[in-house]
């Protein structure tokens, strides 16, 4: 059998293809028993359309955020029946939960380990209140501030890299991992490798990668050949053939942690593309950091929550967190706070942190991200933040991964361009940097995206800066980026292709939705 046969086999009788069609098979029986209702059942459609009214009425007088809520109403009352189903399958999905009641609990045992050093808070008070009102913001998230320690910023993947396997090779307690894509080639296979010596060597190795991440780009049962190398591992929501909004919620985070020393977060993943050992969309331009010191501890805490998401009985936080330093230590290193996004709360943590670097900015914030799909609220907060003189630049590729998401983010671009945003295609190929940068003093390296998915549906991670001299290394990089990047103008909005920018507009629609 040929190359291309057997590719063409797999995908055929793939565990994917497989899932989706399952997936397809449940839909088309809902459809069927709509149908056959109805034509039996006179009052059927009758008793879906009041139902859909009444769910509109009470998506209007909920929580929540005002597009979300549109594109659902639209949905509900395009297609009562389907609209009507498919939202109570996201209200009423026990997984979910169930998850959220689990996810609670080990927040909670995980907090009495995070408590604030109020001296540490009140010295960044005295420098900055406004940055020491998102420390307190973060503080009551359950993440506190941390100056003792250092930052270092990497970047392109191929840094994270270099500097990663050392301190891998250095472990003489644990690793700990959680990424949303592995692939096996360089990268991969170099880190496992590791792992497996490391694990022979009584190193306590756990990892957590996610169902949907690597859906296609690993084995459905590679979890097992991990444990059978002496590495524990598990499938963050392994995806099932069965309708369900749980696996809507995906583990975007990339948490690498190693004795509670150090600890890696950014946007890179364990894949060949993301240190371009592989080209996908062109050059791949990502970043990362990498945190010593007390902040790890909140690194190491974040990963034993979620492994406690599957895993009964006590996760002993104490054993894997090293004590606190001296409270004599001195802040000239800066202030570090890693913090956590989650779907299972009704607060968007990220998206917070974004508005308060964006509102308290008096001279400049510069954004590299990969998606630009946004609400209001922070249309607005950027546009005000251009009209009242400070310099809002935004760093996006110029060759897409995704099509139908680059379409969309450019619907935002006229308006963004007539209040002042200066955009920029990152023209060598794709940005999948999640950076936030401003006024030298502030900044923000982690897994949100500036889109819904990543500031409302998916587990993210992040850190936040004040007053590290790692700040100048983001900024230095954001510089040396525009040189390779082309401004966009108003005129090349104009010339867009009619069919995108149709396309584009029915996309931003249900944006809230995809």
């Amino acid at each position: 059998m040929s190359k291309g046969q057997d590719q063409v086999k797999k995908l055929i009788y793939g565990r994917t293809i497989l899932t989706v069609l399952f997936i397809l098979i449940q839909i088309a029986v809902l459809i069927w028993i709509y149908i056959v209702m109805r034509q039996r059942i006179v009052w059927v459609h009758g008793a879906f359309t009041a139902a859909s009214l009444i769910l509109t009425v009470y998506l209007l007088n909920t929580k929540g955020n005002p597009m979300y809520k549109i594109a659902w109403i639209l949905l509900i009352l395009t297609v009562p029946v389907f609209g009507s189903l498919f939202y109570l399958l996201t209200r009423v999905d026990f997984g979910t939960h169930k998850i959220r009641y689990i996810y609670q609990q080990r927040t909670t045992e995980g907090s009495l380990f995070l408590e604030q050093n109020r001296e540490v808070l009140n010295r960044l008070q005295a420098i900055d209140p406004q940055a020491a009102s998102t420390a307190v913001y973060l503080e009551g998230q359950g993440y506190p501030i941390y100056d003792n320690g250092t930052a270092t910023y990497f970047p392109l993947g191929e840094d994270k890299f270099s500097a990663m396997i050392p301190r891998l090779e250095q472990a003489k307690d644990f690793i700990f991992l959680e990424y949303f894509i592995v692939s096996e080639g360089r990268m991969w296979n170099t880190v496992v490798e590791i792992l497996e010596r490391k694990a022979k060597e009584g190193v306590d190795v756990r990892m957590i990668y996610d169902g949907m991440g690597c859906l296609t780009t690993l084995p459905y049962d590679y979890f097992e050949k991990l444990r059978q190398r002496g590495i524990q591992c598990k499938v963050f929501s392994p995806i099932k053939p069965v309708l369900s909004s749980y696996q809507n919620n995906r583990d975007h985070r990339k948490i690498l942690v190693i004795d509670g020393e150090v600890a890696f977060t950014g946007g890179i993943n364990l894949a060949d593309e993301y240190i371009n050992e592989k080209e996908r969309f062109g050059h791949w331009k990502d970043t990362a950091v990498m945190v010593e010191g007390d902040a790890v501890r909140c690194f190491t805490t974040m990963f034993l929550q979620m492994w406690g998401l599957t895993t009964p009985g006590a996760l002993h936080f104490e054993r894997y967190l090293l004590p606190l330093a001296s409270s004599e230590s001195s802040q000239e290193n800066g202030f570090v706070i890693p913090y956590g996004e989650t779907p299972l709360d009704d607060e968007n943590t990220g998206e917070q942190v974004y508005f308060d670097m964006i509102h308290q900015a008096t001279s400049y914030v510069h954004i590299m991200t990969p998606y630009l799909i946004l609400d209001n609220e922070m249309v607005t907060a950027l546009t005000h933040a251009a009209r009242r003189g400070v310099e809002v630049q935004i760093i996006l590729p110029h060759i897409p991964d995704k099509p139908a998401a680059f379409w969309l983010a450019k619907t935002y671009y006229k308006e963004l361009l007539k209040s002042g945003v200066e955009i920029f295609e990152y023209t060598p190929g794709f940005v999948h940097a999640k950076v936030f940068v401003s006024d030298d003093n502030k900044g923000t390296v982690g897994t949100i995206n500036f889109d819904y998915r990543s500031l409302y549906l998916h587990f993210e991670c992040g850190a936040y800066f004040y007053g590290c001299d790692m700040l100048k290394d983001i900024e230095k990089d954001f510089q040396a980026t525009l040189t390779k990047c082309h401004r966009v103008t108003e005129e090349d909005c104009k010339n867009r292709p009619l069919l995108q920018k149709l396309f584009g507009y029915i996309l931003r629609i249900f944006a809230p939705l995809m």
